[in-house]
């Protein structure tokens, strides 16, 4: 069954209703999701990851962070009743560590990708509605963003911005979450502006501006609303894209060293040679738990781009 456009858009709020309106809308959207296997497969598995990260405190028998876990007598030992994954090289529990590194995951996605949907939703819009040299230039800034290679530049920019890490919040954490959201706006920046070219045009744009509409009011009434389920389809990609590039920051060790996210048991995995001593525990829970988190964040995505598109509009 697919997920009607008026779903979306009760959703967003797009007609401007009430709270308890808009509570019932995201109620009906999120069920009429669930129908579909992809998107039932995709809302399962955020929702098992966000009750982990909310519960990974209480559920984990140690704290891998204290000196206390340390037990070099059972090092690199595979699962068992007293490790369900195992140990790592210091003989620390690794469900404790991949418990505790959900919420890290899903802190550094979830707030990375709702900054990079706020900045290219504002410079989409700004770009498309004024048009002239104000979409020259941001277009230009667009396309340059576009086109530099995000792994080299955001290695560059974490590992520059290491030395301020005590004055952002959230410290290390807090410095990819800004990496990836400055190195993640470009896209939906593109998107929206496209969809605006077209709505400024349109008859009720026109009629709110010969009737003396404030550019503002004009962004905020109409413009806004009618890209917001576009907008909302492309940051639930951002957020899956986010997690795979916290994991690949934290894999050349620019992750924060005081906090565990499922990026950095892997780069402690390599960098304890888990691989060459077969310690497969060690490794494929924090990989296939990145895999499956970023497969459903593109499930649900995909269900919600689907509706929002033109054949859905037409249904």
């Amino acid at each position: 069954m697919a997920v009607s456009s008026e779903t979306v858009a009760l959703l967003l709020g797009a007609e401007g209703n009430p709270f308890a309106r808009r509570l019932r809308g995201a109620t009906r959207a999120v069920r009429s999701i669930g129908r579909r296997p992809l998107g039932a497969f995709g809302l399962v598995t955020i929702a098992f990851v966000v009750l982990m990260a909310l519960l990974g405190g209480a559920l984990a028998p140690q704290n891998p962070l204290s000196t206390a876990s340390f037990d070099f007598a059972h090092r690199m030992q595979g699962p068992s009743g007293a490790h369900w994954l195992g140990t790592d090289e210091s003989g620390r529990d690794l469900l404790s560590q991949f418990l505790l590194g959900a919420r890290v995951s899903l802190i550094v996605g979830l707030a990375a990708g709702i900054a990079s949907a706020v900045i290219g939703s504002v410079v989409g819009i700004c770009a498309g509605y004024f048009g002239g040299w104000v979409d020259r230039a941001l277009t230009f800034l667009d396309d340059w963003f576009l086109v530099i290679p995000f792994v080299p530049f955001a290695v560059l920019m974490a590992a520059l911005l290491q030395d301020d890490a005590r004055r952002i919040p959230g410290g290390r954490t807090g410095i990819i979450v800004l990496v990836l959201a400055i190195t993640g706006w470009a896209g939906t920046t593109r998107i929206v502006r496209a969809q605006v070219l077209s709505l400024r045009e349109r008859e009720f744009v026109e009629r709110a501006r010969s009737q003396g509409a404030s550019h503002f009011w004009i962004m905020r009434r109409h413009i806004l609303p009618n890209v917001m389920p576009i907008v909302w389809a492309n940051s639930v990609l951002i957020v899956a894209l986010s997690v795979l590039g916290e994991a690949g920051l934290s894999y050349f060790g620019l992750g924060d060293p005081d906090s565990f996210s499922w990026g950095t048991v892997l780069y402690n995995g390599f960098q304890a040679g888990a691989i060459n001593q077969g310690a497969w525990w060690y490794v494929l829970p924090p990989g296939a738990a990145i895999t499956l988190f970023v497969l459903a964040f593109f499930a649900v995505g995909q269900v919600i781009e689907d509706a929002a598109g033109p054949r859905a509009r037409a249904r």
